[in-house]
């Protein structure tokens, strides 16, 4: 019993009564006395591939493995063990009595059959569980709280890729009630979701989860049990904590630091593949794990192509370049956007057409306020863009239409774990303290467009984060310049180098 007990873990001293009926614990015996699953002995490599009791090889960093990083109360960086256990506390509040919630982990994709892509969690699994591995399972239920099935050792994957969390990690370490090996899944998911009114899942990693397939699944699938547990999770994380909005505010500052020396170099070097790389080297050497999305780097008329990300071009002289970047940090993303001339040097067009995207960036960033909706913010630009526009002869006529084939994007998102962060909450919903959102006026003016000339091929976004605060708001990205003066001074800096 002892060696099957460092697998099937509990916190509760009293483990069947907590949370498994006397079936399920039939169940777990049944699995055990089959040779297809039984455990290995605490004595095999392949056992301890799968003891974690130092937390030394948890297949992702540790207080031991990474001091600089963390500290011992860290589950993730920056997020304490507490706070993990906080916010599976506040998802079982929200929940309906007798639900069952289950949310995978996502699934690793492959480039090719051998080369993965590089993973990255799923949001709602990492802010539940802090788990940024692939394969495992996190179920909560009212009577049971939060568990966790962990992918079963395989000692010839751990030659190749790794250790992995085992059981053993998801209790002592992650902090879940009770864990299993995943290959008990089938047998006792059925038992867990019996007597469940209603299911909740992640519908972004359910279809390449195992427990999608199961019976007991599909019958709630097809009895209308089985619900979107996003509604629940996107307003957990919506509201930062303050642990959150210090990465946040770190993630802003790395973004801003390397979009500065990238606007450095790109005077000397005005090719969109460069400044991609570049910026991508300067977030990575400051601490960033990956970019939030792939660089925009839109030089000239590829500005005007809102997500453009072929970055393949060499940007002549004269043009502007539209650089939209974020990056990841510890699971917390930035976003923003500059554009302006590696020559240096705006001409009175492209001078008249980014004042006015400026003005409008700042007259909304002020508008950032408890109380205000993301929404009333993009009214006022809308129609603060739409004078303008119409004064330089660019938008004819009063249609909300032809507005929008100049600029079909909302005035900002949320941000947070993911880059349009808690997308199920309306844009009308009053913002609170510890909201994070974006200001990111543009104009994107096609070669082709019905319009003076000298604007046309002409993109131009201003995009900042913005933090609600008591009081008012405070921009995250703040350090970035975008004021004009400040832009040619800087790139004078580079061109006296």
């Amino acid at each position: 019993m002892a060696s099957r007990l460092l697998r099937l873990r509990s916190t509760s001293s009293t483990f069947q009564s907590l949370s498994l009926s006397s079936t399920l614990s039939s169940s777990i015996d049944r699995c055990f006395s089959s040779s297809s699953h039984s455990p290995p002995s605490s004595t095999t490599p392949e056992a301890q591939a799968y003891l974690t009791n130092l937390f030394d090889h948890v297949g992702q960093p540790t207080s031991a493995t990474h001091p600089e990083l963390m500290s011992p109360a860290d589950i993730t960086p920056g997020i304490t063990a507490q706070e993990y256990i906080h916010r599976r506390a506040r998802l079982l509040a929200l929940l309906p009595p007798a639900s069952v919630a289950i949310i995978a982990s996502a699934p690793v994709k492959m480039m090719t059959d051998v080369v993965p892509y590089p993973f990255r969690q799923d949001a709602d699994f990492f802010y539940l569980t802090g788990c940024t591995q692939p394969g495992g399972l996190a179920l909560f239920t009212h009577h049971s709280g939060f568990c966790m099935f962990m992918p079963d050792p395989d000692p010839h994957e751990i030659v190749w890729q790794g250790q992995i969390a085992g059981v053993d990690a998801a209790i002592d370490f992650f902090k879940a009630d009770q864990a299993f090996p995943l290959s008990l899944m089938p047998k006792l998911l059925p038992e867990m979701l019996k007597g469940a009114t209603r299911v909740f899942h992640n519908p972004n990693t359910a279809p390449t989860s195992p427990y999608f397939k199961l019976d007991a699944f599909q019958k709630a699938l097809a009895n209308y049990q089985v619900k979107d547990i996003s509604n629940y999770t996107h307003k957990l994380r919506w509201i930062k904590s303050p642990s959150e909005i210090t990465l946040m505010r770190e993630s802003a500052s790395i973004a801003c630091q390397s979009l500065i020396q990238t606007m450095l170099h790109s005077r000397t070097y005005p090719d969109e593949s460069k400044l991609a790389a570049k910026v991508e080297f300067e977030c990575k050497m400051r601490g960033a794990q990956r970019m939030a999305f792939s660089p925009v780097v839109g030089g000239g008329a590829n500005g005007s192509t809102i997500h453009y990300s072929r970055n393949d071009k060499k940007i002549r002289e004269g043009e502007l370049v539209l650089m939209d970047i974020g990056c990841e940090l510890h699971g917390y993303l930035s976003d923003l956007t500059r554009t302006w001339p590696p020559s240096g040097k705006f001409n009175p067009y492209q001078e008249e057409l980014y004042s006015l995207i400026l003005e409008t960036n700042k007259e909304c960033v002020e508008l950032c306020k408890p109380g205000a909706s993301i929404q009333e913010i993009n009214n006022y630009s809308v129609k603060m863009l739409m004078k303008g526009l119409k004064e330089l002869g660019i938008l004819k006529g009063e249609m909300i239409s032809s507005y929008h084939q100049l600029n079909p994007t909302s005035i900002g998102h949320y941000l947070g774990m993911d880059v349009h962060d808690s997308a199920l909450l309306s844009t009308d919903r009053p913002l609170q303290p510890g909201v994070i959102i974006t200001i990111e006026p543009g104009v994107y003016i096609p070669p082709s467009y019905d319009a003076p000339s000298r604007y046309c091929g002409m993109g131009i976004r201003i995009e900042d984060e913005v933090l609600i605060t008591e009081t008012g708001h405070e921009v995250l990205t703040a350090s970035m310049p975008k004021e004009i003066p400040h832009l040619k001074a800087l790139l004078k800096m580079s061109s006296d180098k």
